[in-house]
């Protein structure tokens, strides 16, 4: 990939950044800066050169949510942003115009358009319009083929900013561990998990497999799971890596009462449970102290730790399993990649940040690098104009 380095003139050219400004919103507020804080480097390297510096990126599913709370809190990190409420046309290359060089503006919401996600030719141009140069640096919508991700490259000479190289750089080594190595996946879906699964099987010395995804196995293993979540289907695939000597599973759960409302509160009603002990009305919702006291092991000694996706059912208080070992891994002193959202908000409640090697901004996108090498959005920088 050409790097943002290798943009030959910058002063007072308009340069498109696709960054991951998808952060979490509390009461309008940014509940979680850790994605701005990570997007700073690059638009701090294009401003300081006296690049007019546009922003865009998008913020929820539903194609509703406005990106204007996001500019006000990255206006707090870095100086000379402005927002404009609108994504193309006419008015937002008057935007475009009139920024000073050095300055920066966001525009709103990519999803308000459905051209995004459609990967739509002409919603491609319009954006292409707005600059000279693309620079691509969300790292964590590189797995999505939309217009801002494969189409504007293909129009504007195009370069990947400062964290999107971090990123290939950091995950590329990481499929090359020192030993031992131990990854653990958490989440669930295994149809989306089964080619990272197979790539750490063939590179790790132990895979941990966790979260609802470790039900799909005690399941294909003839265990009870009760109510609890598990894939629709999962095919044969699961029951190669199941006989993989290097897979490690729970070997206990917190498991509630499938009648109980999910929620924080049902917390308290929790009871531990073998992995030969869940009832069929019941519902696994963590892994129980057996296990944790097992990854805990496994991560003592191990030189290289790669980790992405919660241990439990993390946003309705199912958190004992996903902290707990967060704690081990800071504590172990391996060479540590983690990433997921829900990973990372454990992370940084824990105040562990700081203990990890790197935090990937990619959950999903992290998992499709890992086992393809690249991403759509990586790739089409490989073949962009010069």
């Amino acid at each position: 990939m050409r790097s943002v380095r290798d943009i030959p003139v910058l002063e007072n050219i308009p340069v498109l950044v696709r960054v991951a400004m998808n952060v979490p919103l509390e009461a309008g507020r940014v509940a979680n800066d850790y994605r701005l804080r990570r997007a700073i480097p690059t638009i701090r390297f294009l401003a300081a050169r006296g690049a007019r510096v546009i922003l865009i990126s998008h913020i929820g599913e539903a194609g509703t949510e406005t990106l204007a709370p996001v500019a006000q809190a990255l206006g707090k990190l870095i100086p000379n942003v402005s927002f404009f409420g609108e994504t193309i046309g006419p008015r937002a290359r008057d935007a475009v115009r009139t920024l000073l060089p050095g300055h920066i503006l966001v525009l709103e919401n990519l999803r308000r358009n459905r051209g995004e996600k459609m990967n739509d030719p002409a919603f491609a141009h319009e954006l292409a319009a707005l600059a000279d140069v693309f620079v691509e640096d969300s790292f964590d919508t590189c797995h999505r083929v939309h217009a801002s991700i494969v189409g504007v490259p293909k129009l504007l000479p195009a370069y990947a900013g400062l964290q999107l190289e971090e990123e290939v750089q950091e995950l590329s080594a990481a499929l090359t561990p020192k030993r031992p190595s131990l990854a653990v996946i958490g989440g669930a879906k295994f149809a989306t998990k089964e080619a990272v699964l197979t790539t750490l099987l063939a590179t790790y010395d132990r895979v941990f497999v966790g979260g609802a995804l470790a039900d799909d196995f005690l399941k294909a293993s003839g265990k009870e799971v009760g109510k609890s979540l598990v894939s629709e289907t999962s095919g044969d695939g699961i029951l190669k890596i199941l006989h993989d000597p290097k897979l490690v599973l729970p070997v206990d759960s917190l498991v509630v009462s499938a009648s109980a409302p999910l929620t924080p509160q049902v917390r308290a009603q929790a009871r531990v449970a073998g992995v030969d002990q869940v009832r069929s009305d019941e519902i696994i919702l963590d892994h129980g102290p057996g296990t944790n006291a097992l990854l805990a092991e496994l991560a003592r000694g191990t030189k290289s730790i790669l980790w992405n996706g919660p241990l439990g059912n993390y946003e309705n208080g199912f958190t004992d399993a996903t902290d707990a070992f967060a704690r081990a891994v800071a504590d172990s002193g391996a060479h540590s990649v983690v990433g997921g959202g829900d990973t990372i908000a454990s992370i940084e409640s824990l105040g562990l940040l700081s203990k990890f090697s790197f935090v990937s901004t990619g959950g999903g996108a992290m998992l499709d690098f890992l086992a393809n090498g690249t991403l759509p959005g990586i790739q089409v920088l490989d073949n962009t104009r010069l």
